[in-house]
């Protein structure tokens, strides 16, 4: 089975919506999918995957997450390309990532006639208002969540990673439930897991051995919630005075050490800049607690699903989604976007060893137990083959 995944983005970028991307196709591989990947010019080249890049364009070199005028032309240059390769390598399926993927996607299989399946991670309006794109145009807005409520209906099959986003997809854009498939993001267990050795790498970062580590992992910006992580930051010093916090990630380094600067927390902090995710399960298990900060109550939260493979007790924001992914065992801050609510749960973790090893132990399990590709990329194949005409049903895949 040929699958022409369609992502308009600079993949690989070493971030949330790259490494579902990365994972969805590594497992499907290992299926003997045939995959290849259209993607923007920009991003690094993985061993092993088919990538088909849009033409150069020089002057534009952003790999954060987040909308841009760029996009426009980026995208139009996308479609080009993604139809030039489905004429020539002809897929059974269009799987489209994203918004603007399902669009291009829709394009495509309306031209070669055949299924698409499109990848949302989020809700595309709610997204553009988080990231401040959409502050104070209402009209603007209307017209975004308009065109999100169409794209939606234009797959024949979209993929939620998340029960809140299946309701959020029934209840508010009013898609039929046997339209959707829950596929929630997962993680290859046997790259993150507990007990790596992180000595040498402790010791190149320059981290106090004797402290306790508080990881984060992820994009440093205000939607993922860093800045109230570091005004968080103060708050904990005054009751734990043995911790240190490894914030990792990028953009903006600068601006965030100014930040830590500003606040006085300087020398409590180490951020290290992009982390090469062949790198990043090192890393996490440098951390004796990890947190993620994150504000969307729509999106799914990935590096969760890391942070409880490598075995770490994990502190988020009580939100649905979180709730899916950690069950009973995260420690949640209650009031979302509150220093002070992050503060009394990342405390309480950092203070009761006990509690901490067991989180710890009980987060890897339900991982492997529920968020693997391994178990997760099989339904996606049988959907697939669902869609293939009788003749290539009983095929496994290539």
């Amino acid at each position: 089975m040929k699958i022409l995944v369609i992502a308009p983005t600079p993949f690989f970028a070493d971030r949330g919506c790259h490494v579902r991307i990365y994972e969805e196709v590594n497992a499907l591989q290992k299926l003997d999918c045939e995959v290849t990947i259209c993607t923007y010019h920009n991003g690094r080249d993985i061993p092993g995957f088919d990538i088909r890049r849009i033409i150069n364009i020089p002057w534009y070199r952003k790999l954060e997450a987040g909308p841009s005028l760029h996009m426009l032309y980026l995208d139009l240059l996308l479609l080009i390309k993604s139809l030039t390769v489905a004429l020539r390598i002809k897929p059974d399926i269009i799987h489209g990532h994203l918004h603007e993927g399902a669009f291009i996607g829709y394009l495509i299989a309306k031209i070669i006639r055949k299924p698409l399946f499109y990848d949302t991670q989020g809700s595309l309006a709610g997204e553009m208002k988080a990231h401040g794109f959409l502050k104070g145009n209402r009209i603007f807005y209307k017209l975004v969540s308009f065109l999100e409520r169409r794209i939606n209906r234009m797959a024949d099959v979209v993929l939620a990673n998340s029960s809140n986003m299946v309701r959020l997809l029934e209840d508010e854009f009013r898609l039929p439930r046997e339209r959707i498939l829950l596929l929630p993001d997962g993680v290859d267990i046997e790259q993150f897991k507990p007990d790596i050795d992180t000595g040498e790498l402790k010791a190149e970062l320059g981290l106090p051995p004797v402290k306790k580590t508080v990881v984060y992992l992820g994009l440093l910006n205000e939607y993922q919630g860093v800045d109230c992580l570091l005004e968080t930051i103060p708050l904990v010093l005054k009751e734990v005075k043995d911790v240190h916090f490894l914030v990792m990630g990028y953009p903006d380094v600068e601006k965030y050490s100014k930040k830590a600067e500003g606040l006085g927390i300087s020398d409590s902090v180490t951020f290290t800049g992009r982390i090469d995710y062949s790198r990043a399960a090192s890393y996490i298990s440098l951390g004796d607690v990890a947190v993620s900060p994150k504000l969307s109550s729509t999106e799914s939260n990935g590096k969760i699903f890391l942070y409880m493979a490598c075995g770490l007790p994990t502190v988020v924001f009580d939100t649905p989604v979180n709730r899916e992914i950690l069950g009973d065992t995260g420690v949640y801050a209650p009031e979302v976007g509150d220093a002070a609510s992050l503060a009394s749960a990342l405390i309480e973790v950092l203070t009761d060893e006990a509690l901490a090893r067991k989180l710890g132990v009980q987060g890897r399990k339900r991982v492997v137990d529920n968020f693997t590709w391994d178990s997760t990329a099989p339904r996606l194949v049988e959907r697939y083959r669902s869609y293939l005409p009788d003749s290539k049903q009983g095929e496994r895949c290539n």
